[in-house]
């Protein structure tokens, strides 16, 4: 599961990683859950790469209450190409989820300890997602997504079964291509990444509550 996430590097340094256009207007999160608003990164018109922000916990377009969202926070990239509120938005919506960093807790002799996941060169981890459009009855239009899970690697197994699926530089224009539909194309890239490819670190309780979101958590 991956259900926290921190956001703290500018706009400017999100466009250069992620080769967008046009700088987003960014605010520095250092906790941001399920629920809230979160920078995506996806692929529109005349192939152009822009920043949306979406609800973290995909809406599918079929559902008749969005409150369906708060279970839908993570896919499982086993099962993503065949559950049905999943398998379009694999074709046809695929994004990525732009993060300094994620937290997981791990079980010690003093309650359940935080720990926050980065990637060694300081580099924004680019997590595999998928965004949906629903319409509501009054015509109101939500935007929201998920975030692809898969098996632990060696670093992360200490602390939980399960990690985001964080893609190479090199696979981003694959990942993101709304003309590749074929499910069997993009799978392998739902892997685990190199164990060597993070670091973890301990931070404060602080972070526990959501409603928490300042530098406390780090």
């Amino acid at each position: 599961m991956c259900g926290r996430i921190t956001l703290t590097s500018s706009g400017q340094e999100l466009a250069e990683q992620f080769g967008l256009e046009v700088s987003p207007e960014l605010r520095p999160r250092y906790n941001i859950a399920p629920s809230q608003e979160i920078a995506t990164v996806r692929v529109e018109a005349e192939g152009r790469r822009v920043c949306r922000f979406n609800r973290w916990g995909l809406i599918p377009s079929w559902a008749k209450d969005p409150a369906i969202g708060s279970r839908m926070i993570n896919a499982r990239a086993e099962t993503v190409a065949e559950k049905p509120s999943f398998r379009a938005a694999l074709r046809r919506r695929r994004c990525i989820v732009p993060a300094d960093g994620f937290y997981e807790w791990a079980g010690t002799g003093r309650g359940r300890q935080p720990h926050l996941f980065r990637q060694h060169d300081g580099a924004i981890l680019a997590i595999a997602g998928l965004w949906e459009a629903w319409l509501g009855p009054e015509g109101d239009e939500i935007e929201s997504c998920t975030l692809i899970t898969t098996e632990a690697n060696a670093t992360m197994r200490r602390f939980h079964h399960r990690m985001p699926v964080l893609l190479a530089a090199r696979d981003h224009s694959c990942w993101l291509d709304p003309g590749e539909r074929y499910p069997k194309r993009v799978l392998p890239l739902l892997a685990p990444c190199p164990s060597d490819w993070l670091n973890a670190v301990e931070v404060s309780r602080h972070v526990n509550n959501p409603g928490n979101d300042d530098p406390r958590c780090v």
